[in-house]
């Protein structure tokens, strides 16, 4: 695809609109579709076509193939961020043409699915995106409403007729001999997929289902609070349903990536923070940035905190899923011991000690301290 024009993979010229683009793309992948094209070389002229409708259908991706003549995500180029289905295998346009090309119809030879499926994508959101609640736009590859016909599966001065093939029965008999008899045996009409309808003059886009294999830019909004696993249903956003019926949902899995300071149980959060031996024995206040922007948190040290002590600072944790409450923040407290100190200080810390009652090591002197950092 590196020197291969885009536009005449397409058809198109370079002044096409987005419905030329999804028109011709529509057109060339029904001739091309290896599920009805039985020529060697037609899954890879599929695949070049979708490459290319993939960054046509793009405002982006397009606005940089024009610009610089090099496809987005290539080598050197920005990287593609995919939304993985739920189900696994990346569902993407040739799956969607091969069930259009299938009509929907049952493996198991009963009536056709006239309702859309459920579809699954995933969405990664970082923890403040969780805690605020985001706005993200989502691509992905369905069924969708044919525009031409609204729906219906019909041409223009176009009507439901009774299926010539089963005779609105949606069911066809067959009779065959052996050397028992004749036996008969009824299955699913093809023709019809089971409805016992047919139209007088389908529509050219959809071949009469009232859907057609589409790329679907949808805003998604992810409320406050969302939880890691959580999944949000946006309805009417799945496949399509048949001359009309029912669309089926988007489902969307929240994943929450990994925070660097905080770690979220449920609304609480728990953070870790280092501080000195002076400010545990003493107490202390210190600062760290919240969750939400533009937060600052105070956390009082308590004179004579301990190591591994957790201070509870109230209502500084996530906020609850619709709801103005929020959870607490956990502080752990690591004391930390200097390494190294200067002579005024050490003799500071001694009479300290001393003070306390407790014996200390005297200083090595320095020829001993030169002769352990050669060692």
């Amino acid at each position: 695809m590196a020197n291969k024009d885009l536009y005449e993979v397409l058809g198109v010229s370079k002044n096409a609109t987005d419905d030329e683009i999804k028109k011709a793309f529509r057109s060339k992948a029904r001739h091309l579709h290896p599920d009805v094209n039985k020529e060697p070389d037609a899954e890879e002229k599929f695949k070049e076509l979708n490459e290319a409708y993939d960054v046509l259908s793009d405002p982006q991706k397009r606005a940089q193939y024009d610009r610089f003549g090099t496809i987005p995500g290539a080598s050197g180029g920005p990287q593609y961020v995919d939304f993985d289905d739920l189900f696994g295998g990346g569902f993407g346009m040739g799956d969607i043409f091969s069930s259009f090309f299938g009509g929907g119809a049952s493996r198991g030879g009963g009536p056709v699915r006239r309702e859309g499926r459920d579809m699954g994508r995933s969405m990664r959101i970082t923890l403040e995106e969780a805690a605020t609640g985001v706005k993200r736009e989502i691509v992905y590859d369905r069924l969708s409403t044919c525009e031409e016909c609204e729906g219906s599966g019909l041409g223009p001065g176009g009507h439901e007729i009774e299926c010539p093939e089963c005779h609105g029965s949606g069911r066809v008999v067959t009779v065959q001999q052996t050397f028992l008899g004749a036996m008969q045996s009824a299955s699913t009409c093809t023709k019809c997929g089971g409805t016992g309808k047919s139209q007088s003059n389908p529509c050219t886009e959809c071949d009469g289902q009232g859907r057609v294999p589409d790329r679907q830019r949808l805003t998604v909004e992810v409320p406050a609070g969302v939880r890691d696993g959580q999944q949000l249903r946006v309805r009417g956003y799945g496949e399509a349903g048949m001359n009309g019926a029912q669309a089926g949902d988007l489902i969307v899995s929240i994943r929450v990536e990994q925070h660097e300071l905080f770690e979220r149980d449920d609304a609480d959060l728990h953070a870790r923070v280092n501080v000195s031996m002076f400010q545990a024995a003493l107490g202390a206040q210190i600062y760290l940035k919240g969750i939400l922007p533009d937060e600052e948190v105070m956390v009082k040290i308590p004179e004579g905190c301990q190591n591994d002590q957790v201070i509870r600072v109230k209502e500084k944790g996530m906020p609850k899923l619709r709801s103005t409450a929020r959870g607490d923040l956990y502080v752990h407290v690591t004391v930390t011991v200097p390494k190294k100190l200067k002579r005024k200080q050490r003799e500071a810390l001694e009479r300290l000690a001393k003070e306390m009652g407790d014996s200390v090591s005297p200083e090595r002197p320095a020829w001993q301290k030169l002769r352990d950092a050669f060692n």
